[in-house]
């Protein structure tokens, strides 16, 4: 405890300097509202403020912003779950990024080593396994390294990679579900299916398509950017796919140096990557690809922050519904209007301010649930669901009593919600849950209205899905006024300073209330329910990950 100790000093130290230093909010309109939205506003107003910095995980405005969740949780009489009996969870992460520009060659069959070009042929990856990586082996070509039986998709048919590099597009082809779709175009998931085929790295190559979305030029531009990963106990980053590296991308024009002389040429390839439900013809390329990469790595500590409100029924409390929240934004960017600070308002102080709300509803209750309910407020989530991920895999209590998560991410709270959605519930018992809640707030229930953006795997409930656990998100819907307003905020102010208290349209915090009553009814009836939540027999999900139910 008396690290705890130096650690509120060092944090309440940091606060009354970026106290000083930040901007003076303006004044805030007094304007009376019921006590639970009063509240919500009060959370919201803390965790966007200037003084808050845009919360970037490892930073120690993030660490002020946890410990103000931490009393939260106190308050509401939750006990501590996280690291030594306090309610923060230390999460070791790692920030890494690559030490120089690497070096790329090709060697077709039988001629010499050609170096690539850094910035228009090659940009570099950067592997947190290890400070040096040095590859040199043959080249695959496997469309988008998308292995699927279950849809008839095998982008690895007719080849061996052992011992190869492996070369795909980003993303999936259109006619994949939009949730499978998310999962199989996610490059850690692809790295994954190389590894187990015996690939011993993955270059990501340029398409049609990309190169009009970002440049590649522009990419290069950032190429020294810092990721973030948590670290092992050894100090090395953790990646899915630890012996199959992710090498770099190459441009059209480095691609096509590889592909000269291939059986099906590039100019075929970029042909047939233009139509976006492309099925392509595996090859292996006439060459050897030789990379060496050089990562630097810095170690950093963040937190989550965990309270459990512990179940009544002898037997079903030692069944733990988990609630999550992202606390972390992306801290001081870019300026904007004058503005560098990303506030994160929407994204997420207003969910983390719904799920304390909903904790103190549950006390208020006089009536507290069958099921143990931890409420979490996770780390990282904007450098790649890295605090979600780290508890899934290192729960601060046993992994076998964790049976649901329901992820409270962004809600844009700016209208009179019509309706509620929840990415992923069709897909267990859950999806009644959530049902059964909209029909007693009076709002109906409504599939992804987009599945296209494979939401589904995108925010934090994804690695407890990765851990066979049901999950859903919960969103305030698009009917009625929902749809505009959803577009709205996402083209004005996501990843935007402008995503503070005071964005236009305002905050309604009349509908943050009915989403607090919404998660509330939810987590009520899942910690209720007679019967663990199950996934649906057969889901895809569910039996990827061997899931309760699915088999």
């Amino acid at each position: 405890m008396v690290r705890k100790s130096m650690l509120l000093l060092a944090i309440s130290c940091s606060s009354m300097a970026l106290a000083q230093q930040a901007p003076q909010p303006a004044a805030v309109e007094a304007t009376a509202l019921p006590p639970e939205q009063a509240a919500m506003k009060a959370h919201v107003m803390f965790l966007a403020s200037d003084a808050m910095q845009g919360r970037e995980a490892g930073t120690s405005s993030y660490d002020v912003a946890a410990q103000y969740v931490a009393s939260q949780f106190y308050s509401a009489g939750l006990k501590p779950a996280g690291t030594d009996g306090s309610y923060l969870q230390d999460v070791p992460l790692l920030r890494y990024k690559p030490a120089s520009e690497g070096s790329f060659a090709y060697a077709p069959r039988g001629g010499a080593p050609t170096a690539l070009r850094f910035g228009a042929d090659y940009i570099p990856g950067a592997d947190p396994t290890r400070a040096e990586t040095v590859v040199d082996a043959p080249v695959v070509f496997v469309g988008y390294g998308v292995d699927a039986p279950q849809f008839k998709r095998d982008d690895y048919a007719g080849v061996d990679v052992r011992g190869k590099i492996v070369a795909f597009f980003a993303g999936a082809p259109a006619n994949l579900p939009g949730e499978e779709r998310a999962h199989f175009g996610n490059t850690a998931n692809k790295a994954v299916t190389a590894q187990a085929k015996g690939a011993v790295g993955y270059v990501v190559l340029e398409s049609p398509t990309s190169a009009k979305v970002r440049p590649f030029a522009r990419q290069a531009e950032s190429y020294a950017d810092a990721r973030m990963t948590w670290a092992r106990p050894d100090g090395s980053g953790f990646f899915a796919a630890p012996d199959t590296p992710g090498l770099g991308s190459l441009s059209m024009t480095g691609a096509e140096k590889l592909f000269a002389g291939a059986r099906t040429p590039w100019a075929e390839v970029v042909k047939t990557a233009e139509s976006p439900q492309a099925a392509f013809r595996a090859v292996e390329l006439p060459g050897r690809l030789s990379v060496k990469l050089a990562t630097t790595t810095e170690p950093v500590t963040s937190y989550n922050v965990a309270g459990m409100l512990e179940g009544s029924d002898p037997r079903l409390k030692n069944e733990v519904v988990v609630l999550t929240a992202h606390l972390d934004h992306v801290g001081v960017g870019t300026p904007k209007d004058g503005d560098a600070i990303y506030n994160g308002a929407m994204d997420n102080a207003v969910g983390i301010a719904a799920m304390i709300e909903e904790a103190k509803r549950f006390k208020a209750s006089g009536q507290p649930p069958k099921r143990s309910i931890l409420f979490l407020a996770v780390t990282a989530e904007e450098k790649g669901l890295v605090g979600a991920d780290y508890f899934a895999r290192n729960p601060s209590i046993a992994k076998e009593r964790l049976v649901a998560n329901v992820n409270l991410d962004m809600p844009i709270i700016t209208y009179k919600f019509e309706d509620v959605i929840a990415f992923g519930a069709q897909r267990s018992t859950l999806g009644q849950y959530v049902m059964n809640a909209a029909q007693k707030l009076g709002v109906t229930f409504s599939p992804d209205p987009m599945p296209e953006q494979g939401l589904f795997t995108r925010s934090d409930h994804y690695r407890f899905v990765q851990q066979g656990i049901p999950s859903v998100f919960l969103w305030p819907g698009t009917k009625g006024p929902g749809k505009a307003a959803v577009d709205a905020f996402f083209a004005q102010h996501y990843h935007q300073p402008s995503d503070a208290l005071g964005q236009n349209p305002a905050i309604d915090w009349e509908s943050g209330a009915r989403f607090i009553e919404a998660n509330y009814m939810i987590a009520r009836e899942i910690a209720d329910a007679p019967e663990r939540p199950r996934w649906n027999k057969g889901d895809f999900f569910g039996t990827l990950y061997n899931g309760h139910g699915a088999r």
